[in-house]
């Protein structure tokens, strides 16, 4: 029996009060991540308590103000998720935010719960942003390391967004992270958020599927707006349908007390990766507006 009906959310049905999607760990079944999109009108605001978790607020299209504990980010946004990356702002759990924005926008609200609060709210420059060309062939992709080991300090949280040219797979070779085993994997909550260039009939795929101990079995075709949740499994791959370039955004969470982002690949598929060293990274890559930077 396929899980697909739970775990692919289409766009519009976890929609909640003034989010485009809300996604919480109750929601989800689990125990830390967690996901809102909130469009705003030009000149509204809205008012976030972070309570339990730490969050981001990460422009998708627009930019927006967020003010908290007498703190204003201006954050600039940008046009939408394939013209370029973006700068952001961090708030620690139990913080009260309000975010405004003058002429509207779309706004992704990464968290993950957290018992942890050593942080303050901060700002993520855009030039801080590490943008990573990975993989090569079919396999190339983009990858904007917002929120990682290395790139931001968060207490549990880690965020990144994909960008997948046309026709291309990313996500791949699956690979899963749902068991902690010390330098080898750890065990992370993941969701996948989509958008899709090309026009309102613009599609994609992903696949998530179990082992044989803890099934799962997701092909879901995603269209701009859908989120698919990953509670466990091998995922991949994301593929991008010809002539519509995808998007996602990752957001993970979980239990572990050293925030770590450690994957095994599926060994029947892992051999893929020795072919990108004989193969050019693809050539639309970067996408436009990282060029520039």
């Amino acid at each position: 029996m396929s899980d697909t009906t739970e775990y692919h959310l289409p766009k519009g049905t976890s929609a909640d009060g003034p989010y485009d999607l809300l996604v919480t760990p109750e929601s989800a079944g689990w125990g830390y991540s967690g996901l809102r999109i909130l469009t705003l009108r030009p000149g509204e605001a809205h008012a976030l308590s972070t309570g339990d978790s730490e969050f981001l607020v990460l422009p998708l299209t627009g930019s927006c103000t967020v003010t908290t504990d007498g703190s204003a980010f201006e954050l600039a946004g940008r046009t939408g998720v394939f013209a370029s990356a973006t700068d952001f702002a961090y708030l620690p759990r139990e913080s009260e935010a309000l975010i405004s924005s003058a002429d509207g926008g779309t706004f992704a609200l990464p968290s993950a719960r957290t018992e942890r609060s050593s942080l303050s709210a901060r700002y993520g420059p855009k030039e801080d942003i590490p943008v990573e060309l990975r993989g090569a062939g079919a396999c190339s992709r983009q990858v904007n390391n917002y929120c990682l080991p290395g790139t931001f300090a968060a207490e549990r949280l880690l965020v990144c967004e994909v960008l997948t040219p046309g026709g291309n797979w990313s996500s791949y070779p699956p690979h899963k992270h749902d068991e902690a085993r010390p330098g080898v994997e750890s065990e992370l909550e993941e969701i996948y958020y989509f958008q899709v260039a090309g026009g309102e009939n613009g599609f994609g795929y992903q696949r998530v599927y179990g082992t044989e101990d803890r099934p799962i079995d997701v092909l879901a075709e995603v269209r701009s707006g859908d989120t698919v949740l990953i509670p466990h499994g091998w995922h991949g791959p994301s593929i991008a349908a010809p002539g519509y370039d995808l998007y996602y955004l990752n957001v993970m969470a979980g239990p572990g007390q050293d925030r770590a982002w450690l994957i095994c690949d599926d060994p029947a598929h892992g051999w893929v990766r020795a072919t990108w060293e004989t193969q050019d990274v693809d050539d639309r890559l970067p996408f436009e507006g990282l060029n520039d930077r």
